[in-house]
């Protein structure tokens, strides 16, 4: 995993742009804190920042192959899953290599293949080459969007980056945001609508696209997108495929030359992941398997089971490593440790994002790394799967809107009436909604309830884990840690999305077939557990601290986001108690608590990131 950058300018020798690179580059220093390179040709220019995860010797950045006349230079950030049947079949070819990295291999898959390279991987990529035979840069990203990549078309100028910040240190990049950047911050965050930077002129590369930047201009293109398709496997073969497809992908995520653990909530997802990690560990021949797990002080005084939180998840970690005998780690962090980390992971997003649910984790990976280099999570099973409370409750399948972000009224309210009427808050989340649904692939013969459920899938897959796997992109790689997600395997991801709704539930159970697919692998207690999400502090602690932070900022009239907000109305659900704590905000952990400290995120970033707004 590392951190790309770079801009490209036909009609400019950008030699003398060193310095520039050299800046784009190194303020991605914690997404690859072990090395830095930068490569310059005439009209192009990148840079790289390197976590050696795979032939630390060897596998420097900017890679650059000659051929003959020709010139071949990769920045890359992930992990290419296939790589040694990519390897096998490129020296079948004819084409020899000098290092054991997957960069070489994925830049030897361009040389051969071009463009159409990105069709034979497996893996999570954002990557762009230099083509001076084609005389173009190609850039793609990978299916599912695990890794990032950002970029601007100005004036003649193409930038990129893995992050913003690496964007907004190229003079023609300013951070000036609109009414739609402002709709996005206020009514859909701490979501993006696919493809957006927030940043005017700042774009994301969307999932399973390419683009190629040349002369003529800038071609954006999909490569990959879900196909509807008729499930002809019954139950018993549906689990033999999920367990055979999940078995596969594990194995080929726990291959590194650097430590890796697992992260274990006791959950089925996270649970389910570390047992096959300690499966492959056995028939390797390696140690023990090393599984880390967040809690909060004092969280077990002031937990309270509720629909989306129906236990505690600490003796279920117990149950786990005595079954599975890993090196287990504790981590807890008390609510000072949050709070005081609210601006780093501003920071590590260039945005305000999940309040304590980001902090918490970029704490978390900042522990985590002392020991590992490479962490197995098990985000995306619930959107995958259909684990949310949202696809099993009627208000919410029929609620007219995306399930996790139902209160765009309340949000509304809390905008000043000027910026009320510019945005139309509520018109541009109807857009958006309406724009999700217009993607949605349909199956004839399909009766509405299936049609429902494979929406709703659809809008989780490419609108709810998206948000997720920024967090979880972000936050970990601002902490020099890699973070894979083999619930993101594509091929799992479009099998999964066609099991018909009534065998995702076999059994009458949330993610039946998941269960079905793992039985054997985890005890039946765990392996019929109620889901519980991420670990959240429940103190009341942390409400009183965010609550009087945003408090401190309505008394300071020199905050930036004064005028972008009714501090009359948010005085008032201060001023609540019991609207204070459950106000409905985002997904399942963020309430009210996370309203505030959402604010205060928005005020910090409005502020540190100079943000114009026009």
């Amino acid at each position: 995993m590392c951190g790309i950058t770079g801009f490209i300018e036909w009609n400019r020798d950008l030699t003398q742009d060193l310095d520039l690179v050299l800046s784009m580059t190194s303020c991605l220093e914690k997404r690859g804190p072990d090395a830095q390179g930068t490569w310059i040709s005439g009209p192009c220019a990148f840079g790289h920042r390197r976590l050696s995860v795979m032939d630390p010797e060897n596998g420097a950045q900017p890679m650059v192959i000659l051929e003959e006349d020709a010139t071949y230079t990769i920045v890359y950030n992930g992990e290419i899953y296939n790589a040694p049947e990519l390897k096998d079949e490129l020296r079948r070819r004819g084409r020899t290599f000098r290092t054991n990295c997957d960069t070489e291999v994925l830049l030897q898959s361009y040389i051969e293949w071009g463009p159409d390279c990105v069709d034979r991987l497996n893996g999570i990529f954002a990557f762009g080459v230099w083509d001076s035979v084609r005389k173009h840069v190609f850039f793609a990203r990978d299916r599912l969007g695990v890794k990032p990549l950002f970029y601007s078309e100005v004036e003649g100028t193409l930038v990129f980056g893995s992050e913003p910040k690496s964007l907004l240190k190229h003079p023609k990049v300013e951070p000036v945001i609109g009414a739609d950047g402002l709709a996005e911050i206020f009514v859909v965050g701490p979501a993006r609508t696919p493809g957006h930077g927030i940043y005017q002129n700042m774009r994301e590369l969307k999932p399973g696209h390419a683009m190629i930047f040349n002369r003529s201009g800038l071609r954006i293109h999909p490569y990959w997108k879900l196909e509807a398709d008729q499930h002809s496997d019954n139950p018993d073969e549906t689990a033999a495929k999920i367990r055979e497809l999940l078995q596969d992908t594990m194995d080929r995520q726990l291959i590194s030359d650097v430590p890796v653990c697992t992260l274990l909530s006791g959950g089925l997802d996270s649970s389910a992941l570390t047992a096959l990690a300690v499966d492959y560990y056995r028939r390797t021949g390696q140690g023990q398997v090393h599984t880390y797990s967040v809690d909060y002080v004092d969280n077990d005084k002031y937990f309270q089971a509720h629909s989306y939180q129906p236990g505690a998840d600490e003796p279920w970690i117990k149950r786990m490593i005595e079954e599975l005998q890993t090196e287990h780690h504790w981590i807890s962090f008390d609510t000072p440790d949050l709070v005081a980390a609210l601006p780093d992971s501003t920071l590590a997003r260039d945005l305000p994002g999940m309040a304590d649910v980001d902090a918490s984790l970029l704490l978390f990976c900042r522990e985590i790394k002392k020991g590992a280099t490479v962490a197995i999570s098990g985000e995306a099973a619930d959107e995958v799967f259909g684990g949310y409370p949202w696809f099993h409750r009627k208000e919410l399948l029929e609620s007219g809107t995306f399930p996790w972000s139902i209160a765009t009224d309340l949000r509304a309210s809390l905008l000043s009436p000027e910026i009320r009427a510019w945005i139309s808050p509520e018109k541009y989340v109807a857009d958006r909604y309406d724009e999700a649904l217009s993607e949605v692939p349909q199956l004839r013969g399909e009766n509405d309830e299936q049609i429902q459920m494979r929406t709703m899938s659809y809008l989780n897959i490419t609108r709810f884990m998206p948000t997720l796997l920024d967090r979880k992109d972000r936050m970990s790689m601002g902490a020099g840690l890699e973070v894979r997600v083999p619930y993101c395997d594509h091929r799992l991801v479009q099998y999964v999305w066609n099991i018909p709704w009534e065998i995702k539930t076999f059994g009458g159970r949330e993610k039946g077939i998941l269960r079905k697919a793992l039985e054997g692998i985890l005890p039946e207690d765990v392996l019929y557990r109620k889901k519980s999400p991420y670990p959240k502090t429940h103190n009341p602690a942390y409400l009183n601290a965010v609550r009087g932070q945003m408090l401190d900022i309505l008394d300071n009239p020199n905050s930036p986001i004064l005028p972008l907000i009714d501090a009359k109305k948010i005085r008032e659900i201060a001023a609540s108690p019991e609207s204070s704590s459950n106000l409905p905000w985002f997904g399942q952990l963020m309430s009210g608590p996370q309203l505030f400290a959402y604010l205060t995120q928005v005020n910090y970033w409005l502020q540190e990131y100079h943000v114009t707004i026009r």
